[in-house]
């Protein structure tokens, strides 16, 4: 019977740092990328052995620049590898010449491990152990397949119990861990009661997925589990058939078939080089890829991301034509929100997507609001500074050409905007406003001479009405402004890409 683990599915805040610890560092391979199945505007990198087999994978959702979860009970807690037993003292070695956290040798039931850290503070063992690959990694020292995860848990002996019904029986006890094992690895289940329970986030696994042998199990399992709190119906997700249930301490687990696996399409020699989108997201294929991060592989050129005061993402097109469009969302959204837009309007620039640093209720935005209409204009003169700075960062840090620079605004993102032209002329020196308002109380007067502006306001626009003042105030700085009414409301709508894309065409 076909047991033991088939993957194990993390969180990582930094999809490139997380790419050159499994890549790089481990030496594994990344055989899929694809947009996640629950949320397509999340992309889900598959790390394997090198035909991706059930039993090697660990993946991972990428929360770029999220926030951090915490370990605690009700979650898996470690994810360990079978490297060769010789290979401990090489990997020691290895770990400490690349600066990763790492601590022993220790022995943990009669095997030799290793402790890792990877970038989001995640731990990785290594454990020494005769546990063959199914398509072996190139390398002596490889990992050849998943040997165990461990399991916090304040229910232990329950947590255990429920582990048994995917093909675990109880092997030995060490301390307060109970050591199940299947046909092939094993799960530890640590006895962690009166411990802090688990807060999803970046360095977390967020769950384990155990082996099925085929459909018909999926389905049987899920009968068996009728009568389990939130168990799942049947889930196709292309490359495996899966359900999703919680251990009675909370763990997640995931039952999922072995098949078609990750072949079915790409072949073998071509794994992990081609990013998918799920079937139920084609229409907007394009868009999601603009919108998921980009990486690079060993030996692939980089683009180095610079620590700086605003979190902002790169896109990077095939054909540049060396401008950039620098993009602000609207309230609620992120970086990534306008990139499919700004693609439209000129699918040759480099995009550069920023974050707000203002935050209401967890929602994104530029600056702090009293109410709807009514702003905080200390701190909108205080982020626009600090947004002037970030711009001079970047100009510098990514060598850009301040000439060749343009924005894009949307909603509060435009407004901000507006505001930093009339605090700080000469910064932003070409703009495209979308749903604009004026945000600044007293206008100060500006000299915005060379300054070309395009504002699309909304016919029905319920904010329409404020966006009079600052035309008023950036025409009376002596910007060139071209002021445009759209039959829309407040949203925006194909018009505002092709409107956009006309206008700035004629400034170049």
């Amino acid at each position: 019977m076909t047991t033991g683990i088939h993957h194990v599915t993390g969180i990582t805040a930094s999809v490139q740092a997380n790419v050159d610890f499994y890549v790089s560092f481990l030496g594994l391979r990344l055989v899929k990328q694809t947009g996640g199945f629950e949320d397509a505007e999340q992309l889900h990198l598959f790390y394997g052995d090198a035909a991706g087999s059930a039993g090697s994978i660990v993946s991972f959702l990428m929360w770029e620049n999220g926030g951090r979860g915490r370990v605690g009970q009700g979650q898996v807690s470690e994810i360990a590898f079978a490297v060769p037993p010789a290979s401990i003292g090489d990997w020691l070695t290895r770990a400490m010449d690349a600066q990763v956290s790492v601590e022993g040798p220790k022995r943990e039931f009669g095997e030799t491990v290793l402790r890792l850290k990877d970038p989001d503070g995640l731990i990785v063992k290594l454990v020494g152990a005769d546990l063959p690959a199914t398509a072996p990694l190139s390398g002596s020292t490889a990992p050849t397949r998943l040997h165990s995860v461990t399991i916090l848990s304040e229910n232990a002996d329950e947590t255990a119990a429920f582990i048994k019904r995917f093909g675990y029986i109880l092997r030995e006890t060490e301390g307060s861990i109970q050591r199940l094992a299947s046909s092939r690895d094993f799960v530890d289940v640590r006895d962690v009661s009166g411990f802090v329970p688990s807060i999803a986030g970046a360095g977390i696994l967020d769950h384990v997925a155990f082996r099925a042998p085929n459909a018909e199990a999926v389905r049987d399992m899920r009968l068996a589990l009728k009568d389990v709190e939130g168990a799942t119906n049947v889930h196709d997700r292309k490359y495996f058939l899966s359900l999703y249930v919680r251990e009675p301490a909370g763990t997640l687990i995931e039952y999922a078939t072995d098949g078609p696996g990750f072949g079915v399409d790409e072949p073998l020699e071509h794994l992990g080089e081609t990013l998918f989108v799920p079937p139920q997201d084609r229409v907007r294929a394009q868009d999601l890829k603009l919108i998921l991060p980009q990486f690079s592989l060993p030996g692939e050129e980089r683009f180095p991301m610079r620590d700086l005061p605003f979190i902002h993402r790169f896109y990077h097109p095939k054909n540049p034509d060396g401008s950039t469009l620098v993009l602000l969302h609207g309230t609620g959204g992120n970086e990534a929100d306008l990139m499919p837009l700004a693609h439209r309007i000129n699918p040759h620039a480099t995009l550069l997507g920023v974050r707000g640093r203002s935050t209401e209720e967890g929602i994104n935005r530029w600056f702090r609001r009293i109410d709807t209409v009514t702003y905080d204009q200390a701190d909108i003169r205080s982020e626009a500074e600090a947004f002037v700075a970030f711009m001079g960062m970047v100009v510098t840090g990514y060598g850009l050409d301040k000439d060749m620079i343009s924005f894009l605004g949307y909603s509060n993102g435009a407004n901000l905007l507006g505001a930093i032209m009339q605090l700080h002329p000469h910064v932003v020196r070409r703009a495209i406003l979308l749903r604009s308002v004026q945000a600044l109380e007293t206008a100060p007067k500006a000299d915005l001479a060379g300054t070309s502006l395009l504002m699309l306001n909304g016919e029905i626009d319920p904010f329409g009405r404020m966006a009079p003042a600052l035309e008023k105030a950036l025409r009376n700085g002596g910007a060139k402004l071209d002021s445009r009414t759209l039959p829309s409301g407040h949203e925006l709508t194909p018009n505002d890409a092709s409107e956009a894309a006309n206008w700035l065409s004629s400034q170049t």
